[in-house]
């Protein structure tokens, strides 16, 4: 049986910010503020039963106002990734948005996108809706946007993520969840990210430049270091500043009712496992480059624990970035009268399948 309780985090701009928490009897729970429809914490229990969080987060709602940059567990909006050049057309009228990336590109919404605004709550037996209301104008995109984003947490330990948007004019939706994951817990850093053994339904990625903006072409992973279609151990393939790529789903975004299988993680020591499921084109493959290098000071999270480049990995489902400048991209534009809906489903348990946890399964 899931168990929802309700409780006050803090208050910012003279709202209540309300703290939400499913919890299961095996020891799994996940929280969620209403600031930023941000998912704070998931406690996943191990193949032994251990518990531990796995999302990186911070433990007081003043961090998340003012130290959360790399939008840790967030919803993003009203366009997640990034728009070149901040700037759109639609039916001849130029849009102008926030430059608030690589000096002239448009990154997550803007300055206040979705992911710093307190959003309107109501609960319904174990789901959460999470509302929030984007004037016409706001961060430079048209229309009045209405956004309904519900959580469910089910008895098997799966989150369903469900994101419905209606506006009144034509506008620019590309909605998303921004939460970084470390499936042996948010505090054990790279060393056990490269461990991850990482699979990704995609054959595609979209090809991007040095400011990582898509060129319009879309690039075959195999035989390259983006090639996930089979298991692979994270580790073996991450350098640099690798990975933080749309990769085109096999299948994603054909039927809007149904939800394609995208990737998956497993932690092979702990088993611990997430699954992804979403009805969407695209899915951002991201490794936390830009936290601080482990020569810089670290970002201090939850527990006083210091986040790093590459300690963790985000699956962001989403459409294809800037698609508004590409028309052979799935269309990012919502008109009035259609609603934009966006599924995902995230699977926690453990890998039940594997007899020896350092076997990769291709």
């Amino acid at each position: 049986m899931v168990n929802l309780t309700v409780e006050d985090f803090g208050f910012h701009q003279e709202k209540v910010v309300k703290k939400f928490t499913w919890s299961l009897p095996t020891g799994f729970s996940l929280t969620a503020i209403s600031y930023g429809a941000i998912i704070q914490s998931v406690k996943v229990p191990d193949r032994y039963g251990i518990v531990k969080d796995v999302v990186l987060g911070f433990d007081d709602l003043e961090s998340y106002v003012s130290r959360n940059t790399p939008y840790l567990g967030a919803a993003v909006g009203r366009c997640a990734n990034r728009i070149a050049n901040a700037t759109f057309d639609i039916d001849g009228k130029t849009y102008g948005l926030a430059k608030n990336i690589a000096e002239n590109h448009h990154l997550h919404g803007g300055l206040v996108g979705f992911d710093k605004v307190v959003w309107e709550t109501t609960v319904d037996q174990n789901k959460v809706i999470f509302s929030y209301f984007s004037k016409d104008g706001e961060e430079g995109y048209p229309g009045d946007l209405v956004v309904n984003l519900t959580y469910e947490v089910t008895e098997d330990a799966n989150l369903y993520m469900d994101f419905i948007a209606t506006t009144t004019k034509k506008t620019v939706v590309n909605l998303t969840n921004h939460s970084y994951f470390n499936m042996a817990g948010h505090d054990a850093g790279s060393e056990e990210l490269y461990n991850h053994l990482t699979l990704i339904n995609a054959d595609f990625i979209t090809e991007t430049d040095s400011n990582s903006i898509p060129t319009g072409k879309l690039l075959n992973v195999k035989g390259t270091a983006y090639d996930f279609t089979t298991e692979k151990r994270l580790g073996d393939l991450l350098s640099g500043n690798l990975y933080d790529d749309n990769y085109c789903v096999n299948l994603g975004g054909k039927n809007p009712e149904t939800l394609i299988f995208v990737a998956r993680m497993t932690h092979p020591s702990s088993l611990r496992m997430l699954e992804i499921y979403s009805n969407q084109p695209g899915v951002q493959f991201y490794t936390a480059n830009f936290l601080p290098l482990p020569s810089d000071e670290a970002l201090v999270g939850k527990q006083y624990v210091g986040y790093r480049k590459h300690g963790a990995f985000c699956f962001e489902t989403q459409n294809y970035p800037d698609a508004v400048h590409h028309s052979n991209f799935p269309s990012a534009i919502l008109i009035p009268g259609q609603v934009y809906k966006h599924k995902v489903l995230y699977r926690f348990s453990v890998d039940k399948t594997r007899s020896d946890p350092t076997v990769i399964s291709a």
